[in-house]
Order: C-alpha cells, then sequence, then structure tokens
C-alpha cells in the first residue's frame, strides 16, 4: 500500500516593520523587544526541545537588525546609562522616574497593552495594578495618586507578562515574579540584564538549530517591500484580471530596486545567521513571473506563497 501521508512544511514568518524614527533613531513602538522576549524566543525553545521538528524559520531582515541595534543599546544603557530610545525601556531604565504627566500617561496606557485574560488576569500583581491603572486614566484628577512607585511596579509587570514560557522560567524572571512588588532600581536593571540576554542569543539559537539541520532558515527582501508591483503594475492583473492601476506607467527604477532588496536581504542574512539563505519568502507572499525571474536571477533556490 502505497505511503498517503501527506508532507507537511511547516513555515514561521518572523516579520516587524522598521520602528525606528528615521531622523531620531527612536523607536516608536515596541514590538520588537517584547515579541522576541515572548514568541521569537518560545519558539527557539520549543523547536530545541523537539528533535523530530523541522521547520522553515523566516526572519525579516528590517527584524533582525533592530533586533541587534536593540540588544547594542541595551547594554550600552546598562553599562554607560545612555538613552535606549523607547518609551518603555527607556522609563526602565530610569533611576527615578522623570516624566511629565503626559509621558506618565502614555507610560501606564502602554503598560495596558496586553491580553486581558492571558496576560494581566493570569498575574493577580499585575491584574491589580491594571485595575487601578484603567480606573485611574479613565477619571480627571485619578491619575495624580499613581506615585512613582506604582508606575515602575506597572511597568516591571508589563514586561514579566510579556516574557516567553520559556523565559520566564530564568532564576532572575522567577525571583522578581517572587517579591512582586516594591521593584528596586537594581530590579529593573536585572530585568533589562535579562532582555539583552534574551534578544542578543536569539540569532545564535537559530543559527546552532540550522547547523543541526532541525530547521531552514529563510529570508524576505530587505525591507519587505511588494516585488510585483515594484515591477510591473500590471502584475496585479496576474491575481485579478479586472483590477483598476495607477495612471503612472510603472515604479520609477523598480527593478534596481528589486535587486537591492534581495541583494541586502541576503548579505543581512549571512550577517546575522552566517551562511546565504536558499529560500527567500517574498514579501506578503506577493508572486509574480517578472518576480520568480527576479529570484532565480538574485540565486535562490524555492520561494513559496
Amino acid at each position: 500500500m502505497a505511503d498517503e501521508r501527506l508532507r507537511v512544511v511547516l513555515g514561521w514568518h518572523m516579520h516587524q516593520p522598521d520602528y525606528r524614527d528615521a531622523q531620531t533613531g527612536r523607536f516608536m513602538a515596541p514590538w520588537v523587544y517584547l515579541h522576541a522576549i515572548k514568541d521569537y524566543a518560545d519558539m527557539a525553545a520549543h523547536l530545541e526541545a523537539a528533535p523530530g521538528a523541522c521547520a522553515v524559520v523566516n526572519f525579516t531582515p528590517v527584524l533582525l537588525d533592530q533586533l541587534e541595534d536593540y540588544a547594542r543599546r541595551i547594554d550600552v544603557c546598562l553599562c554607560e546609562g545612555r538613552q535606549i530610545g523607547g518609551l518603555l525601556l527607556d522609563t526602565l531604565a530610569q533611576p527615578v522616574l522623570a516624566l511629565d504627566e503626559e509621558r506618565r500617561r502614555a507610560v501606564v496606557r502602554a503598560c495596558l497593552r496586553a491580553n486581558r485574560r492571558r496576560m494581566i488576569e493570569r498575574f493577580t500583581p499585575y491584574r491589580q495594578l491594571a485595575d487601578i491603572a484603567a480606573i485611574a486614566l479613565e477619571h480627571p484628577g485619578g491619575f495624580a495618586y499613581l506615585d512613582d512607585a506604582f508606575v515602575f511596579d506597572l511597568l516591571v509587570w508589563h514586561n514579566l507578562a510579556w516574557l516567553g514560557e520559556s523565559v520566564r522560567a530564568d532564576r532572575r524572571a522567577v525571583a522578581l515574579m517572587e517579591k512582586a512588588r516594591r521593584f528596586s532600581r537594581h530590579d529593573r536593571g536585572v530585568l533589562l540584564e535579562l532582555i539583552r540576554d534574551v534578544i542578543a542569543d536569539l540569532p545564535r539559537r537559530y543559527r546552532a538549530l540550522a547547523a543541526q539541520s532541525r530547521v531552514e532558515l529563510s529570508i524576505t527582501p530587505y525591507a519587505h517591500p511588494l516585488m510585483p508591483l515594484l515591477l510591473d503594475f500590471a502584475s496585479a492583473r496576474e491575481a485579478n484580471a479586472a483590477l483598476p492601476l495607477p495612471l503612472a506607467p510603472g515604479y520609477p527604477g523598480g527593478a534596481e530596486r528589486v535587486r537591492w532588496h534581495l541583494a541586502g536581504a541576503k548579505a543581512a542574512h549571512e550577517r546575522h545567521f552566517g551562511a546565504p539563505p536558499e529560500g527567500c519568502w517574498p514579501s506578503e507572499g506577493a508572486l509574480s513571473e517578472a518576480t520568480l525571474a527576479a529570484l532565480d536571477a538574485a540565486g535562490f533556490a524555492w520561494t513559496a506563497s
């Protein structure tokens, strides 16, 4: 009897846009570091714990570069006291809470951006802090009663709740969770060290999995462009023949930009993982006949959509 089992390859697409302000370099949103200490770390742990598991893990180059940037900035902050360049981590690193009311409100609101049932209610101290913060934000004048210690505790718990299951088992995280409240500057420094260590170690962990042939690492064009439209606006009609097209005949320099994004992706992948990628997951899975030709010319062995 023929083997009727279906051959399935699981593909995990790790993607965050570049949240850095082009002029100031500040991170305008925290999602890169928060997903790094949660999802990207836990995915590595799942794969490390299952020797028989095989998967393709795809990283966008702009995500890899931001992870590297975060690890470097946090390290400089811990060693020299310089700012990291993001609201939550810069506040976590402050010796005292030197924020005006508007920025204090912004920090408190940001600390409530977590799944209520799975992340906030799971931890009693975090739930209690979040309930008080929500009431204070809703009532005029109530925010004045939230002192510095309250804001720091809420901030620490927000980060603790975002830690992945595998990261939360770290002795440093265990000690902070057992302490539960009144976190000192030293405690917050320990949390920053943990965040730095997790982020900095991600490329090594995935590189080791690839070296053991337990995962294949693939890449996406450097800044996540839609290659079919860069090459030819009319390619949109390969998917929908009736789709209206822009009045412009094409994207200026589109083909050259596609080559730049593909070359940049390969260079970034080799710099972070020590080997060139074989496969390319196209941005948003967007493919066209011209895109396939460009991927082939760039030396990629496979793509998917």
